[in-house]
């Protein structure tokens, strides 16, 4: 953890222009309701990742001039992975996150959790908030969410606004968390990425 910046595997979010960083693992505004990352700092993506985002961003500021993409997570090591892991043991909640045995993405500084600012610096609506456990966070029940009322067009348009933003860097997202992405293939990265314990 202590050599990120030594590395040159991975790259600050401070060098990423147009951002806004609110990494809620830092703070006591998450499900589990502690600060899990100091005295460490967190704000690093892997460099292909990072150059990834430049282009997402990029995207963003063409097509939705006064957005800004603001930045929910990043690298998470694999202790504060454990950490989350433990927090929901015994509950079906774990589906949520990855087992830390084979290792989450954000462990790797490969995926990020993300979401949209407008352009006066509002959280756009997207129906849940960052980490809800529940079934309106899924983008893949979004058809039956709108069907039942439980999200509206706009939240929909919202994440799909997203997703956009995403594809232009080549991220994927999940069936079950709409603010999370991935860089590359998950067993890819696996095998061939540097965890960050």
């Amino acid at each position: 953890m202590e050599d990120l910046a030594s590395s040159g595997q991975f790259r600050h979010l401070s060098t990423i222009a147009g951002i806004a960083v609110d990494l809620r693992y830092a703070t006591p505004n998450n499900f589990v309701g502690r600060d899990l990352y100091s005295p460490h700092d967190c704000a690093w993506l892997h460099r292909d990742a990072a150059a990834a985002l430049e282009q997402s961003v990029a995207w963003l500021a063409t097509m939705r001039p006064g957005w800004t993409a603001l930045i929910l997570d990043a690298l998470r090591p694999q202790r504060v992975q454990q950490q989350l892991w433990d927090a929901l043991a015994g509950t079906s909640l774990q589906m949520y996150l990855a087992d830390p045995v084979r290792g989450s993405i954000h462990s790797f500084g490969m995926a990020i959790d993300i979401t949209l600012l407008d352009a006066a610096g509002r959280e756009v609506d997207m129906g849940t908030g960052f980490d809800d456990m529940s079934e309106r966070s899924h983008p893949a029940l979004e058809a039956a969410m709108l069907a039942s009322g439980e999200l509206t067009p706009t939240q929909i348009d919202n994440r799909q606004v997203l997703r956009d933003v995403m594809a232009h860097g080549r991220f994927q997202g999940i069936g079950s968390e709409w603010w999370h992405f991935d860089l590359g293939d998950r067993d890819l990265v696996r095998r061939t990425y540097r965890r960050v314990l």
